[in-house]
């Protein structure tokens, strides 16, 4: 149970020239409450020390130490599994499923207690993979999901003094005091992750008066995290044929790309290019309703640590649970499942718009970067890991959704092959004894979660031996992103306990960006078929603002209203999935 999960990491922005220009708005980020207080009380940013960066010495201490750690935890199922089979082979008897069951348990608390510690003495970049573990209870045991669930929010937070000298460095101007940008400045802060801190202020009037988020990078964290993931591709370089995956290709694409995590000049634009592709149509160019509510940097203030965004009210996803139970709203409840497929539909639109419109998508999906807004929206922060995916492997995935989408079976032939041959070209790589299905079936997988059954005998379980990642030779770095936004989806569908093909959700993208792509402009305008996108698009543009206004205005009515409301819309909504499924068919 090494601290090494199917999760894929960051990528490139572009970073526009420091500057100043004139202060504007945007949307951003998040959290439910917090304690407001006035700057000026606030102790000096001036008397705060910056710490050094780690020594040499440091950064090999903290090596042997994650090391000493993490090889003793995976040995232990080594030999554990082997002291069974000595006991077995010995007493000619073995464990009932029953006793199995409780040696495991007992095994898995054991890794979890000490991976937790040493993640909590080590922090950095282990962080980040101890919060995708917590956010996979459909992957790993819960004795690991709930020995890491700490690390989803508060990570060891900075004092309010030395985020406030960081800020003074990088934003004020020759003569400028901490007080003539902040009319308040909230002592806690919202959020502490590994790379940076983020706490709720209000602008002076001077640059607007609005309520803002300000993110805030920890000093020498740099080095930090790049010697982490040094770590973390040496040990899977160690037991890479141990492992489900080829996780030193992934950390090797993590490896190359995180530096752009550490330029907040860089997310600023990238935030800005997403926000341009959820709200303006791909294929038609017209402005259209996003799905999701998306961060928007305060221009004007933004340095390369330093991030100023509007404040949106909401919980982490990671925290929605305890959120719904405070308002009275049980898990099988019809608002919790309403509340499930918009989450659903919300995350699987984004990211099919993003990745297979333009190539260019958010790259850090997790539970602590996607939030639920007072209002019932769903917002998405935190765009310091983005990709980008070249033209021929977007297209090539989007005939993978429609070859997915339109088999007659999970076990038909001819679409196992056309599936197959596409996944091929995506640069997947199998073991030379996988069967023919194999690359179908790791296709599946990733993209279409209502499979029963995969082809070639495989089973949906990422860390059964029988997983199709098993027969995984090399993953295409190009594609290691997708596959961690893909997975997420498919872990939330698994939680909610909502079938979800992703496949048949992207594939009328897919359709449309093969179409775009195979017709110009001119001639689409000659038969006529432009009018028709634009009054189309117009119409669904209607009914998606038609169905976020009545969840709006169902979030505000009393309980038992609003039980009765979300029933009546659940069963409307089952009715038009059967109805539409049914076309398909």
């Amino acid at each position: 149970m090494l601290a090494l999960v199917p999760w894929f990491g960051p990528s490139r922005a572009f970073a526009p020239p420091r500057a100043r220009p004139p202060v504007n708005g945007g949307i951003a980020i998040v959290q439910a409450s917090s304690t407001a207080t006035d700057a000026s009380s606030s102790s000096s940013s001036s008397s705060s020390d910056f710490p050094p960066p780690l020594t040499k010495v440091q950064r090999l201490q903290r090596a042997a130490k994650f090391w000493s750690s993490a090889i003793p935890i995976v040995l232990s199922y080594y030999s554990k599994d082997a002291e069974l089979r000595v006991k077995e082979a010995f007493t000619g008897t073995a464990l009932t499923p029953a006793e199995q069951e409780v040696v495991w348990n007992e095994q898995h608390s054991k890794g979890a207690r000490k991976l937790a510690d040493t993640i909590t003495s080590l922090k950095g970049f282990y962080v980040k993979t101890a919060q995708i573990i917590a956010s996979r209870q459909d992957l790993f045991p819960p004795e690991y999901t709930e020995a890491l669930s700490m690390f989803t929010d508060n990570v060891d937070p900075l004092p309010v003094g030395l985020i406030k000298a960081v800020i003074s460095k990088e934003l004020l101007l020759r003569g400028e005091a901490f007080d003539d940008i902040f009319q308040e400045f909230d002592d806690t802060p919202l959020g502490a992750a590994s790379v940076a801190q983020v706490h709720r202020a209000v602008l002076s009037e001077r640059y607007g008066s609005r309520e803002v988020a300000v993110k805030v990078q920890r000093p020498s964290i740099e080095g930090k995290l790049m010697g982490d993931i040094a770590n973390l591709k040496a040990i899977a370089k160690t037991f890479e044929d141990n492992l489900p995956l080829d996780y030193y290709t992934v950390f090797c694409e993590l490896e190359k790309q995180l530096a752009d995590e550490f330029d907040f000049l860089a997310e600023a634009v990238a935030m800005d290019r997403i926000y341009e592709t959820v709200t303006r149509d791909g294929i038609t160019g017209l402005p259209c309703e996003s799905p999701i509510v998306l961060p928007r940097p305060v221009q004007g203030l933004v340095s390369r640590r330093v991030l100023v965004m509007d404040y949106l009210k909401g919980v982490p996803l990671s925290r929605t649970a305890e959120e719904m139970s405070r308002r009275g709203i049980t898990p099988d409840s019809p608002e919790a499942q309403l509340f499930g497929r918009k989450l659903l539909t919300s995350l699987t639109d984004v990211f099919g718009r993003c990745i297979l419109e333009t190539g260019f998508f958010h790259a850090d999906p997790h539970p602590g970067n996607i939030f639920v807004l007072d209002d019932g929206r769903i917002g998405l922060i935190d765009f310091g890991q983005v990709k980008q995916i070249g033209g021929r492997a977007r297209e090539t995935l989007a005939k993978v959704m429609l070859a997915l989408d339109g088999r007659v079976s999970d076990d038909n032939p001819a679409d196992l092959d056309r599936i197959g041959n596409l996944a091929l070209e995506l640069g997947v790589e199998l073991a030379d004894d996988a069967p023919a299905e194999g690359p179908a079936a790791v296709a599946m997988w990733l993209f279409d979660g209502s499979v029963e059954r995969l082809p070639g005998g495989y089973d949906k379980g990422e860390l059964s031996p029988n997983s199709p990642v098993k027969a995984l030779k090399s993953f295409p770095q190009d594609l290691v992103l997708v596959g961690r936004s893909s997975i997420l989806i498919k872990g939330l569908s698994n939680r909610l306990q909502i079938p979800w093909s992703l496949a048949r959700e992207w594939a009328p993208m897919a359709r449309r960006v093969l179409e775009g792509n195979a017709n110009t402009s001119t001639a689409a305008t000659r038969d006529g078929r432009a009018s028709k996108v634009r009054i189309r698009d117009v119409l669904k543009l209607l009914k998606q603002w038609g169905r976020d206004k009545t969840i709006r205005a169902l979030t505000k009515l009393p309980a038992p209203i609003r039980t009765k409301v979300a029933g009546v819309a659940l069963r409307f909504q089952k009715r038009r999935e059967a109805r539409e499924d049914a076309k398909k068919r």
